[in-house]
């Protein structure tokens, strides 16, 4: 049985930054804080020979699926080891081979799996609004790892923890975001939350990769100009760029040909790109004493980010991917506790709740107007690749 849920959190799902407050945001980080011993591997998630046996994690006879639908190298294994340190039997759902590529809509996937016994969802789609969907049609918790250029609630959660160990405190810095914000969901969960928690966000990257950013409902200030922006940051955070959403322009027709852009992608120059937004040592030097550099990876050395910054020591990436641990332990542990509480209050009903309408016309695979409702209708369609950014 999951243990009880500390006062302050009440949410069964984590679908984004956008709708918590900064006090959840908090309780989550120092909730993330007392998991970091057993994302580091100094505490065993299991008993060792010889050893006293460790007492049953909170998540004990529970049940996780990690429904990925793009690809991922550090989120799911993440999310995998939270789960399976917090004592849950972990499913690897693998959308290549699924009923998905023979039409079953996304939310029949989840609501069939579901009914075999599940206490929590992580969700990883293409398309915006995804896990929303899929909160709204099962009982179980609903944990987002990322949708489309949306949210990446966990991502940024990570990246908070990383700052504060740092940094010392969330409040009052001053955090550049570099790269290919407009394909980005990181970048997006990092201006909700750091705007909550009291730091200033800038977005820096060439005019065409800051488009497209209406859909954001926080204030937004961007910049062009790396150098300008640099003395006056605590944290630079270098954004991979998005090669599947962008066509590449080789100059003197040297490598690979020009790409068509996937839908919303734009046409740029690499080495002009690198001259004016690659973060290379001199640069970093412009920064605050003390800045540190991150990154949620997958990481393209020698474009974004050169070895030696990568590799420094202001660079706080690998220290990114522990807290990412710790922050997922935290996540399911108080998702799924606030979901026990909600299950003993509830009275008897039945498997599956009632769908909304909108979410009735995803679940029957209508054929409505909109990229999004045609990617969670008919997954075996086919997209694109991948725009995972962690």
């Amino acid at each position: 049985m999951a243990k009880k849920t500390p006062a302050g959190w009440t949410r069964k799902h984590l679908l984004g930054l956008e709708d918590l407050s900064a006090g959840e945001i908090r309780h989550l980080l120092d909730a993330a804080e007392k998991f970091l011993p057993y994302a580091t591997g100094t505490r065993p998630a299991r008993a060792l020979a010889g050893k006293p046996p460790v007492p049953p994690g909170p998540l004990a006879n529970r049940t996780v699926l990690n429904l990925f639908c793009e690809d991922s190298t550090r989120t799911r294994t993440s999310f995998t080891l939270a789960a399976e340190r917090l004592g849950a039997r972990v499913i690897q759902f693998q959308a290549g081979t699924s009923s998905l590529k023979k039409n079953e809509t996304l939310l029949d996937t989840a609501r069939n799996i579901e009914a075999m016994g599940l206490d929590a969802i992580v969700i990883r789609h293409p398309d915006r609004g995804a896990p929303q969907a899929v909160a709204e049609a099962v009982n179980c918790s609903v944990l987002n790892a990322g949708d489309d250029a949306h949210e990446h609630p966990t991502q940024a959660l990570l990246d908070f923890l990383a700052m504060r160990h740092k940094l010392g405190r969330l409040d009052g810095l001053t955090v550049a975001i570099v790269g290919d914000i407009r394909h980005s969901r990181v970048a997006r969960s990092n201006l909700h939350g750091l705007s909550k928690l009291g730091s200033r966000v800038i977005f820096v990257g060439p005019p065409p990769f800051l488009e497209g950013l209406g859909d954001i409902a926080a204030p937004v200030e961007t910049s062009t100009d790396l150098e300008a922006v640099l003395p006056e940051c605590d944290a630079v955070m270098m954004l991979r760029v998005q090669f599947e959403r962008h066509e590449r322009n080789v100059p003197n027709g040297a490598g690979p040909p020009a790409q068509h852009p996937a839908e919303g992608g734009v046409a740029f120059d690499l080495e002009d790109y690198k001259r004016g937004y690659q973060l290379t040592a001199k640069r970093l030097a412009r920064a605050k004493p003390g800045a540190i550099v991150l990154h949620p990876g997958p990481i393209n050395r020698g474009l974004e980010i050169t070895d030696e910054v990568a590799d420094g020591p202001q660079s706080v990436i690998l220290h990114q991917v522990t807290c990412g641990v710790a922050v997922r332990m935290a996540a399911l542990s108080l998702c799924v506790g606030a979901l026990e509480r909600e299950r003993k209050s509830a009275k008897p009903s039945p498997l599956t709740p009632p769908l909304s309408r909108s979410t009735q016309r995803l679940s029957t695979g209508h054929k409505g107007r909109g990229r999004q409702k045609r990617g969670l209708s008919r997954e075996g369609r086919g997209r694109g690749k991948s725009s995972a950014g962690a």
